[in-house]
């Protein structure tokens, strides 16, 4: 009789698992047709897709535009604009009598000693500063992107293994059930089961809380609510690091305080030229009489005005260009010092997330093996129910612990891109 029992308790087990199984892959189908053709959301789309709502992105082309007209302005032949001059006077104003004179003039702006140059060299670093200082932006805002994606992944990660958790003691206390009604469970052990049914309610109730949260942050840039995010695993290729300081020195936010500091010095050089205001060109045509009844005589004129120097105004304008050249190499120079230990300490972290991650995993497919072992004792008779609930805790703790670790892993690589400079990928 034991034995026929025994069939008849394994064989009522198999359909409950068959039937969860069943309930299982109805779940992902309906799942999957509810959002048909929708791609997992990954990191670099989401990045993409919030910078294109950035201010910097958006005035990113009437900017390069306005760096390149005064680019085209350095070339010009005068250094300000051609100015047109009239004037007209007359000794009897109201009438045709008396003397007439009218005037028509060009005023042409010339340059000074070695200041098209410099003002052609002051354009060309401030296109550089542009491009430069667009990139640093782009990396201060992958570093909020980063930080919202890893986030999301945990919260997603945990509900997924909340919801296995949920599943798997669903699974235990129906077994358990059934083993009270046959006699061979108290009903103490059938209050435990069902108290781990509550726990995991419990716990993927949070983690379902947490989920939303962390995908209500990536609703700023204008995300769709509950996307599927891409797995973490490889989400980012692991970049190879030869040495730190070689690297800080590539990275985009020293280079933007370098091209900073490129374009104070060119402005250092211009202002040492610019002593005083530039000189003007004046070419004019006179046309008048001395009074009626006289032929109206015509005269030109070619005049030059010098300006004299700037005095103090000069010096100060100079002075503070070089006060601002000495200011941003220093801060070039502090950040790639800050960048280089970023960048080593990344390393590290990357080394350290991965070694933890290889050690979880064995740990978690020992207690996978486990919690096999215990399963099949325990629709055995060979175990009793508080040994089957805590491994089966034990196991769910060790899968949430390398799910992890995974993601450490993937946002430790992430991390070191990061201080590297380089953008999601």
């Amino acid at each position: 009789m034991q034995p026929t029992k025994q069939r008849q308790h394994t064989s009522i087990a198999a359909l409950v698992v068959m039937a969860l199984g069943w309930a299982l892959l109805g779940s992902a189908a309906q799942a999957q047709t509810a959002h048909p053709g929708t791609a997992p959301l990954t990191l670099q789309a989401l990045f993409e897709q919030a910078w294109q709502r950035q201010p910097e992105a958006q005035s990113a082309a009437l900017r390069r535009e306005a760096a390149q007209a005064t680019r085209s302005a350095a070339t010009a032949w005068t250094a300000e604009p051609v100015a047109l001059e009239l004037s007209t006077k007359t000794d009897r104003p109201g009438s045709n009598q008396g003397s007439r004179e009218a005037e028509v003039g060009l005023a042409l702006p010339l340059w000074l000693p070695g200041e098209r140059a410099r003002k052609a060299a002051l354009a060309d670093a401030e296109v550089q500063a542009l491009g430069s200082r667009q990139r640093a932006a782009q990396l201060q805002l992958a570093a909020t992107v980063r930080e919202a994606w890893w986030a999301a992944q945990r919260a997603q990660a945990d509900q997924a293994l909340a919801q296995d958790r949920l599943l798997n003691a669903q699974r235990l206390a129906a077994d358990v059930a059934r083993r009270v009604r046959a006699g061979d469970l108290s009903r103490a052990d059938q209050a435990q089961a069902d108290g781990a049914v509550a726990q995991a309610e419990a716990a993927l109730a949070e983690a379902q809380g947490a989920r939303d949260a962390a995908q209500a942050a990536l609703a700023t840039w204008g995300v769709q609510a509950a996307p599927t995010l891409a797995l973490a695993d490889g989400a980012e290729p692991e970049p190879a690091v030869p040495d730190a300081t070689a690297a800080a020195a590539q990275h985009p936010v020293a280079a933007d305080w370098q091209d900073q500091a490129e374009v104070a010095r060119r402005a250092a050089d211009l202002a040492a030229v610019q002593t005083r205001a530039n000189p003007e060109l004046t070419l004019a045509a006179t046309r008048g009489r001395e009074q009626a009844g006289d032929r109206y005589q015509q005269t030109f004129t070619v005049g030059l005005r010098v300006p004299l120097g700037g005095g103090d105004r000069a010096q100060a304008k100079q002075a503070t260009a070089r006060a601002d050249a000495i200011d941003a190499e220093a801060r070039a120079a502090v950040e790639q010092r800050r960048l280089a230990a970023d960048i080593a300490a990344a390393m590290a972290r990357v080394k350290a997330t991965q070694a933890q991650r290889d050690a979880l995993a064995r740990h978690a497919a020992l207690a996978q093996g486990t919690r096999g072992f215990i399963d099949k004792a325990f629709r055995l008779g060979e175990a009793d129910g508080p040994t089957r609930l805590r491994v089966e805790l034990e196991a769910a703790q060790a899968e949430r612990q390398l799910a992890r670790a995974r993601i450490d892993a993937a946002a430790a690589v992430s991390h070191l891109r990061q201080a590297l400079g380089l953008l999601p990928q």
